[in-house]
């Protein structure tokens, strides 16, 4: 699987490239960077690939899969220079505004298109047990808690927010009310790649749920698991989350 990396320059994007070197299954296609980006035209230690600015015409021969962990206005800049380009698109970047993410949706229209806000390996299986708690357990109190490095700006992360809505959506569907926001508290310590809870507290006893991200490399091969289902198992168009990948290998 040829695989361009957007975000090239980036933690996440340098994993990536980590990643795809060390598996003869994947192979570095395209490493893609913003154009104020110092990398342009040097070369990824490494390999013969050089840190370029994205060309529809170009890699859309050259990339089997797009993998784009940026920021948000880099992202939509991304899929407005693809067209109608069919280029499958993994897209891991997080913060996108209602609006962005409508304009994501409409992007699907021309390729397939797989979002999430964390890709490492089992995180998927720990949101659906956090959404079932919620529904079976809605009289009770739910708090999210989040632990990341220091260097990580001191607000939800885009995980967070995705576990926040997952549950009070769940709890309003089981009360049949607007439930109001899941409480989010945000930590920050040292090196630490990532920690994430969901605690229940339904009075006379507590539920914990803990998923603790050990290195980047979770988030960088989770992607590229992703990516391979999206190039061989997804439809020409249209927007997948995590969840169509799970379902479709419980499914074989």
């Amino acid at each position: 699987m040829r695989v361009g990396v957007f975000g090239a320059g980036g933690r996440i994007g340098a994993q990536l490239i980590k990643s795809l070197q060390g598996n003869p299954r994947w192979e570095l296609a395209a490493a893609l960077v913003s154009p104020h980006s110092p990398l342009v035209g040097t070369q990824v230690a490494g390999c013969g690939v050089e840190y370029r600015l994205f060309e529809a015409s170009t890699h859309e021969k050259t990339c089997d899969v797009i993998v784009d962990f940026s920021k948000p206005a880099a992202s939509l800049s991304l899929q407005q220079a693809m067209g109608a380009k069919r280029i499958p698109v993994v897209i891991g970047t997080t913060g996108f505004s209602d609006d962005e993410d409508r304009l994501l949706t409409g992007y699907a229209r021309h390729r397939p298109m797989l979002v999430s806000a964390n890709f490492a390996r089992g995180f998927e299986v720990f949101r659906l047990a956090a959404g079932r708690l919620a529904a079976s357990l809605a009289d009770g109190e739910a708090v999210i808690t989040e632990t990341y490095h220091a260097r990580k700006k001191n607000e939800p992360s885009g995980t967070s927010r995705l576990l926040a809505g997952l549950i009070r959506q769940e709890r309003s569907r089981a009360n049949g009310v607007a439930m109001p926001e899941v409480p989010i508290v945000v930590h920050r310590e040292g090196d630490v790649v990532g920690i994430n809870e969901a605690q229940f507290d339904i009075g006379s006893a507590e539920i914990l749920l803990s998923y603790r991200v050990n290195t980047l490399a979770a988030y960088a091969e989770g992607a590229l698991i992703a990516a391979e289902w999206l190039v061989s198992r997804a439809p020409p168009s249209g927007r997948f989350s995590l969840a169509d990948t799970l379902s479709s290998s419980l499914s074989d």
